[in-house]
């Protein structure tokens, strides 16, 4: 029997009806099918992930093999390329196809594993600063800019020429210096939060400080947190591109598109496909990220109005 005092059922049509959102997985999936920016976006970071887990049922050789006797040969559509080298080689005789795919493992591995420690990071800080406010705040604030204040790039490039390449380092280096960003939409986030009625309800009934922030305040910051996430680890591929690029990030015989890059700039009016292939690797697994990224902001973050594209 249903009256009009029936509380709707999330997800439902009833709830749809009644004016508000739907949610969970399904709704989500909806929104990407009928987003163009977003269903490109997954599209392309599919794509490179398939081709970083099967890298290798789909390449034929070593991509640190190095053959002097095939050296800059072109790809297979160009005179004198051929069928077993699709994509050319390298001033060193090493299949560009191979590099490219297995790049894409490092670019991935060092992008999500440095946006994990850097999240970890700042949310911890960001929960923390926003929780308790006055000095606890102001320190960490402080702390922060300071952070800030110093060019994320040269500061990773001092550390790096210090402690030594790998990719490991480069997680660290690269985590533990970008986690401003996250701590401060964390902190925004519980700062609005916290003033919330069910929050001074559970501290009514004797709710703790740790009960609070992990119970009822952490969960209602998971979208915003994920969207913050997705978003940086585009930038996070390129920090890692660029400090391979200066030789001061992946080390052969592990495989960067960004070391590609550096090999491949004195070749560019003779050997272009050497330097161009890594850069349009990059370029695409960037462009997916956040035009992924971009949409999760649009239908996560309540805050914003969702406008398919």
């Amino acid at each position: 029997m249903t009256g009009s005092n029936e509380m709707p059922i999330p997800g439902t049509e009833q709830e749809q009806d009644n004016g508000r959102a739907p949610t969970g997985f399904r709704y989500i999936w909806q929104q990407l099918i009928i987003s163009k920016t977003g269903m490109f976006g997954a599209v392309l970071v599919l794509l490179v992930v398939l081709i970083a887990i099967g890298a290798p049922l789909l390449t034929s050789h070593d991509p640190a093999a190095v053959n002097p006797l095939n050296r800059l040969k072109p790809p297979a559509w160009l005179e004198g390329g051929t069928a077993e080298y699709w994509l050319g080689t390298d001033n060193l005789g090493r299949d560009m196809w191979s590099r490219i795919v297995y790049g894409a493992r490092v670019s991935l591995i060092v992008g999500m594993g440095a946006v994990i420690v850097s999240g970890i990071i700042g949310a911890i800080l960001g929960l923390v600063s926003g929780f308790y406010g006055k000095w606890v705040d102001a320190v960490i604030m402080r702390v922060g800019d300071a952070f800030m204040a110093i060019p994320t790039i040269l500061f990773m490039l001092v550390v790096m020429a210090i402690v030594g390449p790998g990719i490991t380092t480069l997680i660290f280096v690269i985590g533990v210096t970008n986690w401003v960003p996250f701590t401060r939409v964390v902190r925004s986030e519980v700062l609005s939060i916290k003033e919330r009625d069910f929050v001074h309800a559970a501290r009514s009934i004797g709710a703790k400080n740790g009960r609070l922030i992990l119970k009822h305040i952490l969960p209602n910051i998971l979208s915003s947190f994920i969207v913050i996430c997705g978003m940086n680890v585009g930038t996070t591929i390129i920090m890692e591109a660029s400090l391979s690029f200066l030789g001061l990030g992946i080390k052969p015989p592990d495989v960067s598109w960004g070391g590609m890059l550096s090999d491949g700039r004195q070749y560019v009016a003779t050997s272009w496909w050497v330097a161009t292939f890594p850069g349009l690797a990059i370029t695409f697994t960037v462009l997916g990220v956040i035009f992924l990224g971009d949409w999760l902001r649009d239908v996560l973050d309540p805050r914003t109005e969702t406008t398919q594209k």
